[in-house]
């Protein structure tokens, strides 16, 4: 089973948007979606086929422009199968 992560811990405060975005990867990706206060990790079965790093990022930044967010937040690429959503500076 392949795994990605995705770091969303600076999303503070913001329970409902982690909630939507697990959801908009599950609905989008066809993938079981594990959410914690920290990350989500999205958990593929054997023989699906897992998308590119460029497609994952592109569906977090289409959900962040959806969720108003993409002014404050952005998408960066960590080491192998993690992204993280982070705070931008001003």
């Amino acid at each position: 089973m392949s795994t990605i992560i995705i770091k969303i811990s600076e999303l503070r405060g913001m329970d409902e948007e982690k909630k939507d975005l697990a959801t908009f990867l599950e609905d989008r990706l066809d993938v079981t979606a594990d959410r914690t206060s920290d990350e989500i990790t999205l958990n593929y079965e054997e023989g699906k086929k897992v998308p590119s790093k460029a497609h994952l990022r592109v569906l977090l930044r289409k959900f962040l422009h959806k969720a108003e967010l993409k002014e404050e937040f952005r998408v960066i690429s960590g080491k192998e199968n993690i992204f993280i959503i982070k705070e931008r500076k001003e």
